[in-house]
């Protein structure tokens, strides 16, 4: 029995295992799930020991416990680094879900439930290529350390914490990760470029309490009136970020690559549908792909103050707060982003109100040369394994360990995600479909076993 054969014969069982895995609420934003993170970083000690890795450990940090394993017993092959995340996102709104969000249900071609696609799905793939390999072959024919945090969506705080100070440890060849998409369903695909994301929260305080609209309304200063009018004055009529200085350092695609990336088989009509507003928006200038990979981005993400209860209440409210964040492309300095969004937004507030500018979390981003050797080898796995051809894509979103691990130890980092846009990671009815599922494992499995024909 071939590996392809091994993994379609064990359909059921690589269902039931995940099952038991999504059944997990482990919510690592909401405390009350924190006997779940317990359980679900058991599950995935659990799991590491079966496909056989070794020395495997459960690492309690400030918040939630890291999971590591490892399997050294390749001399000369190169030694892979696979990172993936257990926790998710909380499901609320609950009643926008279809089916209940931590009971994995099958609908046509598609698995639902929260954690699906991000990223207990994608980190289940690579144990169930593990456990094939393994049980094919006797052993696997690469060295391999995995790494599973519970902190993704809440930050990934402790994580780098503990990369500085295991260094030896963690040294290896490459970094491969599963928690990106593929460019549309039949579409395999390698991720080379990441946007930074910094994200900041704002306070905004004109009276120094709740004020009677009838009373003081047309004096007194109103932060939720004062809070809209700057965010409509951060985007230019071309949708450019009017922040002084926003630009000066973003990197210009190349004539090639500017080419590459607008000849990809991308569904505008399938784009427009999963957004599903009347039309779209943005920069002007650039192409629709260049606007969600290449350029950089400053969304208001939530915005609340004053009476939002049933009926009505008349008041002037004290405070106003927001949520905003900026996506940011290569050679864009997060720490200076920062700076530059405060200094403009201090300039456009009245001085009739207060403002507080908190900074919660910061990171830069990444684009990786796909020429390193082992990209052609993940290439012709994704091929092999889903009988497509694949191609290099770049991604708006931002997993800050990877900008990280790149940096600090110089080596390719391979993103085979196989989820897809409109999978609803983060929101209700998330969900993976079963064909990336599976030939996800398949391409996996061949891609370390490729790996294995490596000298290093």
């Amino acid at each position: 029995m071939n590996l392809s054969e091994y993994v379609d014969a064990k359909h059921d069982e690589h269902l039931s295992d995940l099952f038991e895995f999504l059944r997990i609420p482990s919510i690592s934003t909401q405390s009350q799930h924190k006997p779940d993170i317990e359980r679900a970083a058991h599950w995935v000690a659990d799991r590491m020991r079966r496909v056989g890795l070794e020395s495997v450990e459960i690492i309690p940090t400030k918040m939630h416990p890291l999971v590591y394993g490892e399997s050294l017993h390749a001399p000369g092959k190169p030694t892979i680094l696979l990172y993936g995340h257990y926790d998710v996102q909380p499901p609320e709104p609950l009643g926008l879900w279809t089916s209940p969000p931590f009971e994995p249900t099958v609908r046509g071609r598609n698995l639902y439930g929260r954690g699906t696609a991000d990223d207990k799905g994608q980190v289940h793939i690579h144990l169930r290529a593990l456990e094939a390999i393994r049980q094919l072959t006797g052993g696997l024919p690469i060295n391999l350390k995995m790494l599973v945090e519970g902190e993704e969506e809440v930050g990934s705080e402790n994580l780098w914490d503990f990369v500085k100070s295991h260094k030896k440890k963690l040294k290896s060849d490459a970094l491969v990760v599963s928690d990106t998409s593929m460019l549309g369903l039949g579409v395999p695909s390698i991720t080379y470029g990441l946007r930074g994301l910094n994200y900041y929260q704002l306070e905004i305080t004109g009276p120094s309490q709740d004020l009677h609209s009838g009373v003081f309304g047309g004096a007194a200063p109103n932060p939720l009136t004062i809070l809209s009018e700057l965010f409509a004055k951060l985007h230019d009529k071309d949708f450019r970020i009017a922040v002084p200085g926003f630009y000066k350092d973003v990197a210009k695609l190349s004539k090639v690559e500017r080419k590459a990336l607008n000849s990809l088989p991308w569904k505008e009509k399938k784009f427009r549908s999963t957004v599903g507003a009347p039309g779209l928006c943005g920069e002007k200038g650039s192409t629709i792909l260049e606007r969600l990979w290449c350029r950089p981005t400053l969304d208001l993400n939530g915005i609340w103050g004053g009476y939002m209860g049933e009926g009505s209440k008349t008041v002037i409210p004290s405070k106003a707060y927001a949520k905003f964040s900026t996506r940011l492309v290569p050679n864009q300095d997060p720490r200076e982003i920062t700076q530059l969004v405060e200094k403009q937004i201090r300039k456009l507030l009245p001085k009739t109100v207060h403002l507080k500018f908190e900074v919660l979390s910061t990171g830069k981003a990444w684009v990786a040369p796909y020429h390193h050797p082992f990209f052609e080898l993940a290439r012709q796995a994704l091929v092999k394994g889903f009988g497509k051809r694949a191609v290099f894509i770049r991604e708006g979103g931002s997993i800050p360990f990877v900008t990280q691990m790149s940096d600090a130890f110089r080596i390719p980092c391979l993103l085979l995600g196989f989820g897809l846009p409109d999978e609803n990671a983060h929101a209700p009815d998330e969900h993976i479909a079963l064909d990336n599922y599976f030939g996800g494992i398949k391409a996996v499995a061949y891609f370390y076993e490729a790996l294995g024909g490596v000298q290093i």
